[in-house]
């Protein structure tokens, strides 16, 4: 089987961070992101593997450098966006020979995906995308099934009641996970933007094609959000007894205070300084007796349109919410 990694998007909702650097080579616990997507796919013996590319491509043909050898690695370049299932199309020759698994890249997770591709081909799918519970109810399209796991529709955003949670089971969501059999290339248009679960599987599943769902309760988080990043970073440093994310050649003065952060590399932090619930990225200097909270740090020369956030000395300084 090959793989298929999405990586060409902007990454707007990470901005400032992505701004000199695709969304899956940021790094997260000190690796870039997309590391983490290549070696779950290898990790079930997937090592012929396809990333498209467009915002700042460079920037994962570094990240992934020093692959293993034994790992195929092709980039198909977009000179525009098109979208999670238009990004098929220029491949579409690579991809129909046997089934194939497309997964984003801005996920980490240890979900079984070889029992996800036992059940697609157990089923004869066209599509098997792997779901999950949305109990927080966060803001992640509904999916909805029939009583065979077939996905029937695509739905809007779920509501939050009074009490902050839904009274009836929480809905299911889509992990960005999916194993694709080369028929499902037949829906997927040539030469322009598609959206799969907006143009390819609703088309296919009215032509009576078995698009299913396969709900599994295994570890996953998604980086798409300053917010998410933040958090999915502090739960897995959390759990190794710290509560610090910290990169190569920083500097902490020992009377700073810095708590319930990602420090990326060559950070200085000076005397005084406190620094909560916050991201620095790389070579930010954060001045003597400085407050920063809630907040994404970069250096503005990094930056070129300043789209939000306050520019504080050398530093754009952006509030997570």
């Amino acid at each position: 089987m090959k793989g298929f990694i999405l990586a060409a998007g902007f990454g707007t909702r990470l901005w400032p961070l992505t701004e000199d650097r695709t969304k899956p080579a940021i790094p997260f616990l000190n690796r870039p992101l997309i590391g983490y997507s290549v070696d779950y796919l290898t990790s079930f013996g997937i090592n012929d593997i396809i990333i498209n590319l467009h915002h700042q491509p460079e920037s994962i043909k570094q990240a992934l450098s020093g692959s293993p050898p034994d790992t195929r690695i092709r980039y198909s370049f977009e000179e525009t966006i098109l979208g999670t299932s238009g990004a098929l199309d220029p491949v579409r020759d690579l991809l129909s020979d046997d089934d194939f698994v497309v997964i984003n890249g801005k996920i980490v997770t240890n979900i079984d995906l070889a029992a996800v591709v036992e059940a697609h081909r157990r089923n004869n799918a066209i599509a098997t995308l792997v779901l999950r519970k949305n109990s927080a109810l966060e803001h992640f399209s509904i999916v909805e099934v029939d009583h065979k796991r077939w996905i029937t529709r695509f739905a809007g955003f779920p509501e939050q009641s009074s009490e902050g949670a839904q009274a009836h089971s929480p809905p299911l969501m889509f992990t960005g996970i999916q194993v694709l059999s080369p028929r499902i290339l037949d829906y997927v248009p040539s030469g322009i933007f598609s959206h799969s679960t907006i143009h390819v599987y609703p088309k296919a599943i009215e032509a009576g094609e078995a698009v299913m769902g396969y709900v599994s309760d295994g570890d996953w988080c998604e980086m798409s959000t300053l917010e998410r990043y933040l958090d999915a970073s502090l739960t897995f440093i959390r759990a190794q007894g710290c509560s610090v994310v910290s990169g190569t050649g920083n500097s902490v003065a020992s009377s700073a205070i810095v708590e319930d952060s990602v420090l990326w590399d060559n950070v200085i932090v000076e005397e005084r300084a406190r620094v909560r619930r916050a991201v620095l990225g790389d070579n930010v200097r954060i001045p003597a007796g400085s407050l920063i909270e809630n907040a994404v740090v970069v250096r503005c020369e990094f930056v070129g349109d300043i789209e939000r956030g306050e520019v504080v000395g050398d530093n754009l300084v952006v509030p997570l919410r």
